[in-house]
């Protein structure tokens, strides 16, 4: 895979095509700034279940947004690949460059993804630049497992599942992220507030008008 994708960049027949519509274009139509949402957590953290708080908030605001969740992605563009390292770093590789797309379209995008590693999710970083916030759902492990809606932990923890985030496989937690939400301090509600609050604070959404 990665040969084929090595060969493709060094390609001497692959030229940039620069669009009509400008980027400037784009914010004016939907009237907001874009932004790459980063959701990342333990499994049975919360991410996907406040990333759709959020995104439901958005779209009543009149916001053009997307969410990408982990799972849902795995059933299409993502369907080829394991959970070893290295499946899990094409994993994110991947996200981040259809994230990049969106936001390119002008589009507040969420991401609901384990990510577990730091170089990962600096990478995605790199590549999408300053418009990627990360959002930490910080939740221990011993919460997820005692949540564990799909059943996960307790087939990890029986040997079914291998190279799982949090049991058999490490997951390196954020060091400096945008958002830290604590899940066992903070309602879903409170939680998806906080995250527009920033939002309002960066002026990627407009603060909305209480008088």
């Amino acid at each position: 895979m990665a040969n084929v994708i090595d060969s493709a960049i060094n390609s001497n027949n692959i030229v940039w095509h620069n669009a009509a519509v400008t980027a400037a274009e784009r914010r004016a139509m939907h009237g907001h700034n874009p932004c790459v949402l980063w959701y990342t957590g333990l499994s049975g953290s919360g991410k996907s279940t406040i990333a759709n708080a959020v995104d439901r908030l958005l779209f009543e605001r009149g916001c053009h947004t997307y969410l990408l969740d982990g799972d849902n992605v795995r059933h299409g563009l993502n369907r080829d690949l394991g959970f070893d390292d290295a499946a899990r770093v094409e994993n994110i590789r991947r996200i981040s460059e259809v994230s990049r797309l969106m936001l390119d379209a002008g589009l507040i995008v969420g991401t609901a993804f384990i990510s577990p590693f730091i170089a990962d999710r600096a990478q995605a970083r790199a590549l999408i630049g300053p418009h990627f916030i990360e959002v930490f759902i910080d939740t221990p492990l011993a919460e997820c497992e005692k949540r564990d809606p799909k059943g996960l932990y307790q087939k990890a923890r029986a040997g079914e599942i291998k190279h799982f985030t949090g049991i058999s496989s490490p997951y390196e937690a954020p060091q400096k992220p945008e958002l830290h939400l604590k899940t066992t301090e903070l309602t879903i509600a409170g939680a998806a507030a906080q995250v527009l609050t920033y939002l309002e604070q960066r002026q990627i959404i407009c603060a909305l008008d209480m008088e």
